[in-house]
């Protein structure tokens, strides 16, 4: 047998070319000329129909080819005959169907390989003379595998590893043909060393899939959705041509007003179905779901180690997994797809004032992905009226800034109020005018309105979270998911291979092992990990904001011994702004590790499914950003400015830093700053840049990585890329969690601290109006397709949403009573205002000390720097004067004050907390049409299949009188019955009507 020639076992003579023969050999295609043979049929596919029999009862052919890179024909003679051949790429539309442009790719599975240096792997069209090829006999081919090429002696070896990537591969292949999907390889492709297993489902297997999936499906019978009538319809009528403009072009967001019946698909009941177009009836996102969970449940079982594709990617067998896009989305030839539609009328910044196709949205990456593309729709929305009244408030804070009596006062030079030093030594006495733009900009965002608002934000949470529990339940009822409950996941691969070495150390120890799973015990050292773990990063989150108070502190006693007035008028504008950056920068490293930290604790944990996986990192995760974005400003909010301490007897920490005070205005001014920039660089630089920048980069890299391959193949660079080759390079989807977070720690952003900060909404909805645009770019052109999930809800995010909710209202009740100087004003208002007005109550708010009481070494070094001495110096404070038997304690101000603040909280957190309750209570969780149309649907189902049973009644009834009359007649003409030749009788014999 000579080295370059080709092997070939012949079809049996009774059965030449039977009706399953294919027009490929997994990417090897025979010419009929060439082969003598069979002139409709060009090729042979592998494992299409029987893939349990041997290889001599299917009546394949079997291929086997040695040295191929001496088979005869060079590089650009390979090339020359392709191009002179047929190009199957137009059939098979560049990769959305196999080769025979017929059977629709559902799935692909990506693998490395290792190619020859002397040649490529023959996987091209292969042109040879038939006397070349002889009869011989061959072991069977690997399930899954067209062509099977043998090592030679004088060809490399590739390694273990490889080899047992191979095998398990092969097995895990020949399972899933077993399980009845069909594959197809392509290894000619522009990536080097990369191959592909296109994946298809046929009919049976897509109705057996369905039918275990409880999928519903639309049935045959159609009904009217009920219409509102009288006035209501000519207000819908009115809003809908309003609306028009601002609607997405696209059939499935039009109102309807007819609806299929669904049901779960059964195969018994396919005369139920609309099943004229088979080929539609499933639609791509169902198929890839259906292949996915079989994909899953698949397994290859070597040397007891049971993987399944979870485990197969996790161990590099395979390098990728996923379903195709319906197409390309740009350029000029491109054929009309859903993709292409979700690009442009979703995908796109020219309609970001445009309602969301939500429907669309949901047919083509399923329920989960549409549902938290509907729930941030439904955010973005109720922000508009929230932004609105954030901007009265802001307004109004304009309008009264003149009429603010307190911040006229502070600015009132001929009121010369000398205040005490900030700082020991180096800070010199200072004029409270010199506070003046401060206090002006205070109130306009600490006014009685802001009290208002704070009211408006806990009820508008409140109505936001019914609102959204009714939409979802519209979108349930209108995506087919009423009833709809989720099974238990697959096991993930981590928890099977952990119970897997669990089981072997018992087996290996007592021989004998029942089911095996992970108890409390097994997993308590990663629990202890995970609580050490967490507490340590919340300590770094709180050593790190003392870090920048000490670097407050330390700056602004720097930037006080400044020889210029100009320096030390901006001391504290200067360090707040500072200090507001660094600890911008800092959340959003942090906001990176916490999130690599919080997978890598829950990985450890082991958990047993995919659902409690993501949940534990979702709690994670939440817990440590939420640490991580809000301690900075709780602290300026609650702790800033309260343990000071007074002039002489200040606190210090370290000994050598005295805690630093907040502003005359209050510390409310400063945590709008805080609250300000920490919302906005988050949303700016981590929101969008990252999301815009990183994934534009990481296209660049592997696009240059490609650019310097493909400089080595020029043939292959000529080709055009196929479908899955191009999905191949984006990235792939790494879930829903990182979507969410950024969107709930906005939402505290917008609730929590929207006392001190009106704005926040609105600054809010601005950035929510690019992020819908960005995601869906993101989703629709950068990342690969993900596999449809099905879904009722937002699941553990509802519960946390609800709970930022309930501590906003406490948080907002804290802020206005203990951060603002709100409650102050008013226990002087009704308490010891002489005239009734706000006249007089800065100095009321203000302590005298006679600075003769200073401690050693605590004086100012300069104690004329304004010009004359100073002997009693004011700080904000409620104590007794020096001139009183008790001087510097506190006085009977400051406890009225507290005991109204304390009243305030408690009031207004439960005033607040049952108006929230009763909005909760009042809208319905299910709005009234859908519940009928539920209702409806239930009648409706019963009909149908009432009406199936009478008819499946009458059929059997006049069958039975069918019978009895041939009865009667056998039995009346009985005498004149004669036998047939074969001894049967002719007419009187019945036979079983299958019903």
């Amino acid at each position: 047998m000579e080295k370059d020639e080709i092997h070939l076992r012949r079809l049996p003579a009774a059965a030449p070319w039977g009706p399953h023969a294919d027009s490929e050999f997994h990417g090897v295609d025979f010419p009929a000329e060439d082969l003598n043979e069979a002139p409709e049929e060009t090729g042979m596919r592998v494992n299409k129909k029987y893939p349990h029999l041997p290889s001599e009862d299917k009546g394949i052919h079997i291929i086997n080819i040695r040295a191929i890179e001496d088979i005869g024909y060079d590089q650009h003679e390979s090339t020359l005959l392709n191009s002179l051949s047929k190009n199957p790429d137009a059939d098979c539309k560049y990769g959305l169907y196999f080769r025979d442009g017929k059977r629709k790719v559902d799935y692909i599975l990506v693998y490395q390989y290792k190619k020859s240096s002397a040649g490529r792997t023959l996987t091209r069209r292969v042109h040879h003379n038939d006397s070349n090829i002889r009869s011989t006999k061959q072991d069977q081919p690997l399930p899954g595998k067209g062509v099977q090429l043998e090592m030679r002696e004088s060809e490399p070896h590739v390694d273990y590893h490889e080899d047992d990537k191979r095998f398990r591969r092969e097995e895990y292949e020949g399972n899933l043909v077993e399980a009845g999907l069909e594959l197809e390889r392509d290894e000619d492709t522009k990536i080097h060393g990369v191959g592909f297993v296109k994946i298809h489902a046929p009919w049976n297997v897509l109705c057996r899939e369905a039918e275990f999936l409880k999928l519903k499906m639309p049935t045959k019978k159609v009904y009217q959705i009920n219409q509102t009538h009288g006035l209501l319809k000519k207000i819908n009528s009115v809003i809908q041509k309003i609306t028009e403009p601002i609607q997405p072009k696209v059939a499935e967001h039009k109102p309807q007003t007819v609806k299929r019946l669904s049901y779960p698909f059964s195969r018994e009941k396919q005369h139920l179905f609309d099943l004229s177009d088979r080929d539609s009836f499933f639609d791509s996102k169902t198929r890839s779901t259906i292949v996915y969970e079989i994909l899953k449940r698949t397994t290859c079982t070597k040397a007891k180690y049971s993987m399944g594709i979870t485990s197969l990617l996790a161990n590099g067998v395979y390098s990728a997994a996923y379903p195709l896009h319906d197409g390309d989305y740009e350029g000029e030839n491109v054929e009309p797809n859903d993709r292409k539609l979700l690009c442009e009328e979703w995908a796109s910044y020219g309609v970001f004032y445009k309602y969301q196709p939500i429907d669309l949205v949901r047919k083509y990456f399923g329920e989960k992905i549409g549902l938290y593309f509907a729930w941030l729709g439904v955010y973005t929305q109720m922000l508009i009226p929230a932004s609105i009244v954030g901007i009265i408030v802001f307004l109004y804070g304009c309008a009264t800034v003149d009429e603010n009596i307190p911040s006229m006062e502070m600015c009132d030079q001929r009121n010369n109020i000398t205040m005490c030093p900030l700082c020991d030594r180096t800070c010199s006495y200072w004029k409270m005018s010199s506070a003046c733009a401060t206090a002006r900009a205070s109130h306009l965002f600490d006014n009685p309105a802001t009290v208002f608002f704070s009211v408006f934000m806990a009820l508008w949470a409140a109505t936001f979270m019914e609102h959204w529990k009714r939409k979802q339940m519209r979108l349930n009822y209108r995506w087919d998911l009423t009833g709809f409950e989720e099974e238990e996941d697959h096991p993930r691969a981590e928890y099977e291979a952990k119970v897997l070495k669990k089981s072997l150390r018992k087996e290996h120890k007592h021989k004998e092992t029942d089911k095996e799973k992970l108890t409390w015990k097994d997993r308590f050292p990663a629990y202890l990990t995970n609580f050490v773990g967490i507490l340590f990063m919340v300590g770094l989150t709180f050593a790190i904001v003392f870090g920048v108070i000490i670097y407050r502190i330390s700056t602004a006693a720097a930037l006080a011994i400044s020889s210029t007035p100009s320096g030390r008028s901006s001391v504290r504008v200067t360090v707040t702004a500072t200090a507001v950056i660094i600890n911008l920068v800092v959340i959003i490293i942090l906001d990176e590790v916490y999130g690599c930290i919080a997978r890598w604790l829950t990985q450890i944990e082991v958990p047993k499914t995919d659902k409690n996986f993501e949940e534990r990192l979702i709690f994670k995760a939440f817990l440590l950003k939420f640490v991580n974005a809000y301690t900075p400003i709780f602290y300026v909010a609650f702790f800033k400015g309260r343990f000071v301490g007074r002039p002489g007897d200040y606190v210090y920490i370290f000994h050598s830093f005295r805690m630093e005070e907040c502003a005359p205005g209050g510390c409310l001014m400063e945590l709008c700053i805080q609250l300000s920039i920490i919302m906005l660089g988050k949303q700016l630089i981590q929101n969008n840049l990252f999301e815009i920048g990183i994934p534009k980069m990481k296209k660049l890299i592997r696009y240059m990585k490609l650019k310097s391959r493909r400089s080595l193949d020029h043939e292959e660079h000529m080709k055009k890329k196929q479908r899955y080759e191009v999905d191949y390079n984006l990235e792939p989807f790494a879930g829903l969690t990182p979507e969410y977070m950024e969107m709930i720690i906005q939402f505290g952003f917008v609730t929590l601290f929207v006392a001190s900060f009106p704005l926040a909404p609105l600054f809010a909805l601005l950035n929510n109006i690019i992020e819908i645009r960005l995601d869906a770019k993101k989703f629709v052109t950068e990342l690969r397709r993900p596999v449809a999930v099905r879904a009722k809800d937002i699941g553990i995010w509802y519960n946390i949403l609800r709970g930022i909710g309930k501590l906003a209202v406490i948080i907002n009740a804290f802020v206005i009573s203990f951060t603002s100087d709100f409650i102050p004003r008013l226990v002087y208002l009704y308490m010891y205002s002489e005239t009734g007005t706000m006249h007089g109550f800065v100095n009321h708010t203000l302590s005298s000390f006679n600075v003769s009481d200073f401690q050693a070494g605590t004086a100012p070094n300069d104690p004329m720097d304004l010009g004359y001495e100073v002997q009693i110096c004011r700080y904000k404070d409620y104590r007794e004067p020096p001139w009183s038997e008790n001087k510097y304690d506190i006085s009977k101000d400051f406890w009225a004050v507290l005991a109204a603040r304390l009243a305030f909280v408690i009031v207004f957190q439960n005033l607040v907390m049952f108006m929230s309750d009763f909005v909760d209570w009042i809208i319905p969780d299910i709005p009234k049409d859908i519940s009928q149309q539920i209702h409806k649907e239930k009648v409706l189902m019963v009909e149908v299949f009432m009406r199936e049973e009478q008819g499946k009644l009458q059929m059997l009834e006049t069958w039975k009188d069918k019978e009895k009359n041939k009865g009667e007649n056998c039995n009346n003409h009985s005498p004149r019955l004669s036998r047939s030749r074969s001894g049967s009788l002719s007419s009187c014999h019945s036979y079983p009507l299958d019903v």
